[in-house]
């Protein structure tokens, strides 16, 4: 177990990410508290997303940037070394093909940092909101 030396939550693994004191109330919030490198891509999904979902009403959910329409439709959130997006396994499975060049996981993409890929993420934001299939 290691312990976090600023906020003393103890986590399985060494150094994991996580956000110590209070949680961001809005997606602007959480943006702002990430590296400076890291902003840009950021604002990008974020930008994506409310174009791709402007129904979407955008959240904190699970301590990350949510969209949400009568249940979670994609989260994502800044990694040291990427950005995880997460729209569920079953569009993960849908864009096998397109994500070929990604490393996924049970519902979850990662995304390096300067290769955000919009057009893409669009497609399966509105993919998971059209079928249901969501986070």
């Amino acid at each position: 177990m290691w312990k976090c030396s600023k906020c003393g939550k103890e986590f399985k693994n060494i150094n994991q990410n996580h956000f110590c004191g209070e949680k961001p109330k809005t997606i602007e919030e959480y943006i702002m508290r990430q590296d400076e490198e890291k902003q840009a891509d950021l604002y990008l999904i974020r930008q994506t997303l409310q174009q791709a979902l402007p129904e979407a009403e955008e959240r904190i959910s699970w301590s990350m940037p949510t969209y949400w329409k009568d249940h979670n439709i994609v989260h994502f959130a800044a990694s040291k070394k990427h950005i995880g997006f997460y729209p569920g396994p079953e569009a993960v499975a849908a864009f096998k093909e397109e994500l070929k060049n990604y490393s996924v996981d049970k519902g979850t993409i990662r995304i390096p940092y300067g290769k955000v890929d919009t057009e893409l993420i669009s497609k399966i934001a509105q993919w998971c909101r059209n079928t249901g299939n969501h986070a």
